[in-house]
């Protein structure tokens, strides 16, 4: 049977075989932990090298897959390198980011949560809930504002600005922003001064009275936010002092986690 026909034969509800054979030879290469000759690759893939060098061919050009022009071995290429971290970001952050806001909470006894970045603000995904009778409660799945929040703030100094600009432009349309921020040119400060401090704070937040709220970035391996960490509690009974245990804990606690998910800091 030919190779066209054996993917026209693997497509419709059953998928594409063509795409399998692929998937197979990059499980060979994967499986031997090492940059491989063809000939290693299709015995491990169980197919004539003959074949497995056309698949090979289609996998370096789609950037799954390299060669090495001095020893003609081949191994994984950039963008099978680019899906692995991205898979590693995306299924440990959240789980990596609940033991460190656990964490924080210990150290601190203080509310603390984890937010990611929705369509239009920051979302809290989860929270712990400290060891004291007056505490704020956070409610999973909240959205907040992006920049009147100490979360919103966060992402919105770090997020890129393309993806920034047209939310800031409609929210200072609004009319419902604090007197201190009216212009463009009051909230790019703003956002500058979060960028040099390294966290954002918010005390008497003006859509919820009586709270007071920090955050820190948490970064990827990309170097790009993907977690807002914060620390929340009651206005008059929270250390908002910049140089206080809160403050540095909480960006400790960021910095750290950071780390942990590939993020490595320019020196």
């Amino acid at each position: 049977m030919s190779e066209e026909s054996e993917s026209r034969l693997g497509e419709g509800k059953h998928g594409v075989q063509s795409l399998e054979i692929g998937m197979g030879i990059l499980r060979a290469m994967v499986n031997g932990q090492r940059s491989m000759m063809l000939k290693d690759i299709a015995a491990a893939a169980e197919m004539p090298p003959s074949k497995a060098h056309r698949y090979l061919v289609s996998l370096i050009r789609a950037g799954l897959v390299e060669q090495d022009p001095m020893t003609s071995r081949y191994d994984l290429g950039p963008f099978a390198l680019n899906i692995g971290l991205v898979a590693i970001d995306r299924l440990d952050r959240i789980r990596l980011g609940l033991t460190a806001i656990a964490g924080l909470r210990d150290e601190i006894n203080e509310t603390t949560a984890l937010a990611v970045w929705g369509e239009s603000g920051p979302i809290i995904v989860r929270w712990e809930r400290p060891r004291r009778p007056i505490t704020v409660n956070v409610v999973t799945g909240t959205a907040l504002d992006p920049l009147t929040s100490a979360s919103g703030r966060v992402f919105s100094a770090w997020l890129p600005k393309e993806t920034m600009n047209r939310l800031i432009d409609r929210r200072l349309k609004g009319g419902d922003l604090p007197p201190e921020l009216q212009t463009r040119a009051e909230v790019d400060a703003l956002l500058a001064k979060v960028r040099a401090d390294g966290y954002a704070g918010v005390s008497g937040y003006h859509l919820v009275p009586g709270v007071e709220a920090l955050a820190a970035p948490v970064f990827n391996f990309k170097g790009e936010i993907t977690l807002a960490m914060l620390v929340v509690g009651v206005q008059g009974m929270f250390d908002m002092d910049p140089n206080g245990k809160v403050v540095g804990a909480m960006k400790k606690t960021a910095a750290e986690l950071s780390l942990r998910l590939g993020y490595s800091p320019a020196e």
